[in-house]
């Protein structure tokens, strides 16, 4: 479904990502993991076409570098880690600004964005909160509205700039859960920037290690969380466990250490 090749961002003058080879198949779930400022936020958007980018990012098949940005939209849903919630402006409005995509420049709304937005509502288990103004809602009930909204717009693939920042443990389980149905429902490729390892190991059917703007590694969970991989990238101890049902765990190694040991 997504296939990126060459793939390289540059701000003033200075490579940011890249170059990077990235591919995730369709109804797939891959996530991107990496120390802060890896780069993993810019990877996602430029393959949202969000950013200036060299290379080439196809999205079943199609060039999005030849597509404008409405035809972008109806290919490629992307939610930011701190989504924008515009004062005065209802759930039901802001999820319906997810079919802009579909309409006309001078067309307004049309039966079917009217049913495709009720529905998603109903999806999301959002119709309860549909009049209320977004900037009223929890940060759980406004993460689930953010991913209406890219839903709303049709997407084949959904992107997702770490979808659990800020949530409690409930609220967390319930977004990646919801994820994970819409993933199976609508056979949707998702794609997510994680921090929590764990989370990223039973969830995602594959993970990218982004390290200094380039692919470190890329694999099933299996093959990337392993610990010597994990304190080269993240600097970090760790120990990787299995409970019995073979779920993985990525938890820290609390053992006093000294200075300079990670380098040991």
């Amino acid at each position: 479904m997504i296939v990126a090749e060459g793939l390289r961002v540059d701000v003033a003058e200075r490579r940011i990502l890249g170059p990077v080879e990235f591919s995730a198949d369709r109804s797939s779930w891959t996530g991107v993991i990496g120390p802060n400022g890896a780069g993993k936020t810019t990877l996602l958007r430029a393959v949202a076409g969000l950013v200036a980018y060299r290379g080439s990012v196809k999205v079943g098949g199609l060039d999005l570098a030849r597509l404008d940005h409405r035809e972008r939209a109806r290919l490629v849903g992307y939610v930011p880690q701190a989504p924008v919630r515009p004062p005065g402006m209802t759930v039901h409005a802001y999820v319906g600004m997810g079919r802009t995509p579909h309409r006309g420049y001078f067309s307004g709304p049309r039966h079917r964005d009217a049913r495709v937005v009720v529905a998603v509502l109903e999806e999301l288990d959002l119709g309860s909160v549909a009049h209320r103004l977004v900037t009223t809602l929890s940060g759980g009930e406004a993460q689930r509205v953010a991913i209406a909204r890219a839903l709303a717009q049709e997407p084949d693939v959904l992107l997702l700039d770490e979808p659990t920042a800020s949530l409690d443990l409930g609220h967390t389980q319930d977004v990646l859960a919801l994820l994970e149905r819409l993933r199976r429902s609508r056979e949707t490729t998702v794609v997510t920037a994680l921090h929590d390892l764990t989370v990223a190991a039973r969830f995602a059917d594959r993970l990218v290690l982004v390290a200094d703007g380039v692919v470190a590694a890329a694999g099933p969970p299996s093959d990337l969380l392993e610990r010597d991989l994990i304190r080269r990238h993240y600097g970090a101890r760790v120990h990787v466990l299995r409970d019995p049902s073979g779920d993985m765990a990525v938890v820290p190694d609390t053992r006093p250490f000294q200075v300079g040991a990670l380098e040991a």
